[in-house]
């Protein structure tokens, strides 16, 4: 569905994008997570065809963005960030208005509308004015125009930017539910959005893309941690008879051991953790702790942004 091929962007001597490149298949909810400035929104501005790469290449459906912009921008459903909507026109009358823009044929406006107007909850406020409406109404707005046209593909650029809990927690509804006939990508700097909606993390960091993986399998315990009062020495031999166990490493504390522990398959973790718990204790030794680690997206978030400082890369 989407192929972003080694994509850069260069702003003077600031590299804004870094040789990103990844795949979205159809169907796939896909968080672009990184911090303000780490480059988030010019990839997404480069896949819409609103940016112009210093290299690298886009396709969408098998169509190069650059080559052939306006088609592959008819697959693409975007909401901007900063949405310019218009406070004097109805809701009803923006929409007439986006689904122009959008070349949608004047016979069938208004069945769009009233479809983008049902799939966004905004039908009983069509004739409202767009500035009398919360923040969260307008970005309810901003969707609805996305959806105009019934893209494949829908891009949305902090979609809960500005939203108090009640309302974000009525965009992710919203989003899950365009999810279930369209592939989407949700750009955020907001943890909890990508674990709340999203079936794969790509992770964005001064430009480059240094994470791309579903958050299943981040959430995947691969690690067992021990600590005990056996020695290495002796911790060391009832380790090389359990099956299962991929390597490990010891550091020692005041006369405790503590193992980490890398299993081959993370499905075997509660077997293995009760064979060794009793090894250990058949060995004489006490087991102050044993748990498996998991490396949630937290963790990486603060792992992955800790040191070198973010560029400004918007």
């Amino acid at each position: 569905m989407i192929t972003v091929e080694r994509l850069n962007r260069t702003y003077g001597s600031l590299r804004a994008v870094q040789d990103v490149s990844f795949t979205i298949s159809q169907g796939e909810v896909i968080g672009l997570l990184g911090p303000n400035g780490a480059g988030k929104t010019t990839i997404m501005k480069m896949m819409c065809g609103y940016l112009e790469p210093s290299s690298g290449r886009v396709t969408i459906n098998g169509i190069d963005v650059a080559e052939d912009t306006k088609l592959a921008q008819s697959y693409i459903g975007y909401l901007p960030e900063n949405l310019p909507v218009y406070p004097e026109m109805t809701i009803v009358s923006y929409l007439e208005y986006a689904a122009s823009l959008r070349g949608i044929p004047q016979e069938q406006q208004a069945a769009e509308i009233r479809r983008v107007l049902n799939a966004t909850d905004l039908r009983g406020r069509a004739l409202d004015k767009i500035g009398s409406l919360s923040r969260g109404l307008k970005q309810r707005v901003g969707v609805a125009q996305a959806l105009l046209g019934n893209p494949k593909v829908l891009v949305l650029d902090e979609p809960t930017n500005g939203l108090d809990p009640t309302q974000t927690l009525q965009m992710r509804e919203l989003i899950r539910k365009l999810a279930e006939t369209s592939t989407v990508i949700v750009s955020t700097h907001i943890l909890s959005e990508v674990e709340a909606v999203c079936d794969r993390v790509l992770m964005v960091r001064s430009g480059k893309l240094v994470l791309d993986s579903r958050l299943d399998a981040l959430t995947d315990a691969s690690e067992l941690k021990v600590k005990t009062s056996l020695t290495p020495d002796a911790l060391q031999p009832l380790l090389q008879v359990i099956e299962g166990i991929k390597g490990y490493q010891f550091q020692q504390h005041a006369g405790i051991t503590e193992c980490r522990i890398k299993l081959a398959e993370p499905s075997a973790g509660n077997d293995i953790s009760a064979s060794l718990a009793k090894k250990i204790i058949e060995n004489g030794g006490a087991l102050y702790q044993l748990h498996r680690e998991q490396r949630d997206l937290e963790t990486l978030f603060r792992e992955l942004n800790s040191g070198e400082g973010i560029a400004n890369a918007a």
